[in-house]
């Protein structure tokens, strides 16, 4: 049993003093967190407005768009099929989606070639399938995909932006290196063909109900909009990001097109897409940690928790970059980024942490050693500021 932790009253008030700096300095509309031990919370509490500066207060329970901390959700339920039997990590990816079948491998002078090896789940997993992200710059692929619209259009179904991927070359041989990419969308496919109902319909029944999460979804009810916390940014989802200034705007974006609230059943994703809380997220984390739900309900074997830490990515393929930004010191393991050398680390952190981020800037960290787990919510696409990484630096340095 981990030994409890406790946080030096002083120095913990410096999580509120850093994130009321980043409001006051208007780099961001509004911002909340919450950090915590297992499941006890140890600091929590917001700053700034849920839609315009000096508008409605941030309420604790403002719901956010989460973006990319929609894959790990997918990536736990993955595990969880494949620990029915219902799944396996070796299964070619073309089993479920026949259109795979014959993937081709975009070469340096622009013709294509037929993949020498199939692409495969555990690929999926750990973005070493070949596809690739449109916003991602230098990748010819990642052209393709914008200009046949992959993200912005929010109006396709799973199943059909799936089929649109497929329609595509690979960005180079699956398992050749690591690419972060639109490889979860794939995965959240292929979990819907193993299983005969839709990803939301899965998610619910997997890990949102024995979660109590509640006010998680690929869509915000009428009853909650009021909650719904407005998007700020410097690009829309899709586009090669400019090169990143300070101090940034609070510039409004309307990503309906991509990101509608009003599509229940119909927008459904799997690298992106789920609305979330602070409170909501946070209850999913000890999943991670433990394997089971607050609750006590085991949704994960201890054994497929040690399984699903452990780094896959060859040294060969270290260190990771997203674009043109490296990762240095981390690892990706079946759900997120996994730290193997604090020495080469950034920002202040843990031995074997691990977690992931959105693209709006959300964020949520979790280490195995100690229980210790953190979320960071706010809404800001494109921003140049570490903002999760500053709250968790502000958090670790707290503790005694």
């Amino acid at each position: 049993m981990t030994a409890s932790i406790t946080l030096d009253p002083a120095r913990a008030k410096r999580v509120q003093l850093c994130a009321d700096r980043l409001i006051d300095s208007g780099q961001f509309c509004g911002v909340a967190w919450q950090f915590a031990q297992h499941s006890e919370v140890l600091s929590e509490g917001q700053s700034g407005w849920l839609d315009t500066p000096n508008g409605k207060p941030l309420p604790a329970d403002a719901v956010y768009r989460i973006y990319s901390m929609t894959k790990p959700l997918v990536s736990v339920l993955a595990l969880q099929l494949v620990e029915e039997g219902r799944l396996r990590l070796t299964d070619a990816v073309a089993l479920y989606l026949p259109k795979f079948a014959n993937a081709s491998v975009l070469q340096a002078d622009g013709t294509v070639r037929k993949a020498n090896a199939p692409m495969l789940i555990e690929q999926l997993l750990t973005h070493r399938s070949g596809l690739s992200y449109d916003f991602l710059p230098g990748c010819d692929i990642a052209r393709r995909y914008r200009e046949s619209q992959l993200m912005e259009r929010g109006d396709r179904s799973l199943e059909a932006l799936v089929d649109a991927i497929s329609e595509h070359p690979l960005a180079f041989e699956p398992g050749a290196r690591w690419q972060y990419s639109v490889a979860t969308d794939v995965l959240g496919r292929v979990l819907e063909v193993v299983t005969g109902h839709s990803l939301d319909q899965l998610l619910s029944h997997y890990l949102f109900t024995p979660c109590a999460m509640n006010d998680t979804a690929f869509y915000v009810p009428k009853d909650k909009q009021s909650r719904l916390a407005s998007l700020f940014g410097s690009r829309k989802l899709g586009e090669v990001p400019d090169q990143l200034q300070l101090p940034q705007p609070l510039t409004p974006l309307d990503v309906t097109d991509s990101h509608p609230v009003n599509a229940p059943g119909t927008f459904v994703r799997g690298g992106h897409g789920l609305y979330s809380t602070t409170g909501d997220y946070q209850r999913f984390l000890p999943v991670l940690l433990t394997g089971q739900a607050p609750s006590g309900e085991r949704l994960l074997s201890d054994s497929m928790v040690r399984f699903m830490w452990a780094n896959r990515i060859p040294e060969a393929q270290l260190p990771l970059f997203i674009g043109e930004n490296p990762l240095p010191g981390y690892g990706w393991n079946l759900t997120g980024r996994v730290l193997l050398d604090l020495g080469q680390a950034y920002f202040l952190t843990l031995p074997g942490e691990g977690g992931w981020g959105g693209a709006a800037s959300t964020y949520f960290f979790v280490h195995p050693d100690t229980g210790l787990n953190g979320v960071v919510m706010t809404q800001y696409l494109g921003s140049a500021v570490p903002i999760g990484d500053d709250l968790r630096t502000a958090f670790l340095q707290a503790i005694n």
